[in-house]
């Protein structure tokens, strides 16, 4: 057993209360060998924070009683036709230096000395997706009679990356006629306990109900809230051993409709007032003419 120590940065308390003082790697070792007398020694598992970089031991020994002047140095992530090339490097003329391709992802480079029998890994700044089983293969081209060979750990080293909890997403769907349901979608590794808060306490009944996790890299869940009311405040709180997050959900009021029954009436009052107002004026302007046809009359009847 073997540990490497580093130190954390500083980081949310909230987000991770839980002190980190190492990445933990379990080292124990397994060693393949075959019957040309080669073997090649790896860990059989690797532990790491998200984050912090992690190296991946391997060291081989071949049958040759020269060293090779030239190799190849691979390390992919799975094994067989669904593996994915990580890394390659190529060493020529006993050259000291192991030449990667100019488009190689620079997270990952060689930690070891390849003309020591060395081809460790250093994978920097880790994240969960990087979980799975590694493979280091070590191939040496034909040259001087001698045949093309290559060696492969087939054990692999299995990579475990832990992070604490982090809330991806908290949602609402429906409505407060169909019902409404709190969804909140949880990443972290160890796989987070789900718990659902509400203004008055805990719900420890069972309205938390987990819709699913992720099947490959089993460290993403998602849990639902059912009958959720509207104008409550719920919320999702994720904790794992390295960590706890949360977020809250405010569920609005539905808005109150306006009556239609005062808007009615107002418009009812509106059409008599026009309605009196055009009786008015209608009247006055008789009344004006009755006026001004007496005024008239008179006039004529004086003259004559």
């Amino acid at each position: 057993m073997q540990n490497h120590k580093c130190r954390p940065s500083a980081m949310d308390m909230q987000r991770f209360s839980v002190p980190l003082h190492l990445l933990l790697l379990i080292h124990t070792a397994a060693t393949a060998k075959d019957n040309e007398g080669w073997s090649m020694k790896v860990q059989t598992e690797v532990r790491a924070i998200e984050g912090y970089p992690i190296v991946l031991s391997c060291s081989f020994t071949h049958p040759h009683h020269t060293h090779p002047s030239s190799m190849h140095v691979m390390w992919t992530l799975g094994h067989g036709r669904a593996a994915k090339v990580l890394f390659h490097c190529t060493s020529l003329n006993n050259s000291q230096q192991c030449q990667s391709k100019p488009d190689q992802d620079q997270r990952f480079r060689l930690e070891g000395n390849h003309r020591a029998h060395d081809i460790s890994l250093r994978i920097n700044s880790v994240t969960l997706m990087d979980s799975g089983r590694y493979y280091c293969r070590v191939e040496i081209p034909g040259s001087h009679g001698h045949p093309h060979e290559s060696f492969e750990n087939t054990l692999g080293i299995r990579l475990r990356v832990e992070a604490a909890p982090r809330i991806l997403s908290l949602s609402a769907e429906g409505t407060a006629v169909s019902g409404i349901k709190a969804l909140c979608h949880v990443q972290g590794s160890p796989l987070p306990d789900v718990q659902w808060i509400a203004s008055d306490g805990i719900l420890e009944d069972d309205p938390a109900n987990p819709l699913s996790h992720d099947a490959a890299g089993q460290y993403r869940t998602s849990s639902q809230l059912l009958d959720v009311k509207p104008g409550g405040q719920y919320t999702c709180a994720a904790s794992n051993s390295l960590g706890k997050d949360q977020a809250t959900l405010y569920i609005l009021p539905p808005i109150p409709e306006k009556s239609t029954t005062n808007n009615s009436f107002s418009l009812l009052m509106l059409m008599l007032a026009l309605a009196l107002g055009l009786k008015l004026i209608l009247a006055l302007g008789v009344g004006v003419w009755v006026i001004k046809t007496s005024f008239r009359l008179r006039n004529n009847g004086v003259t004559n």
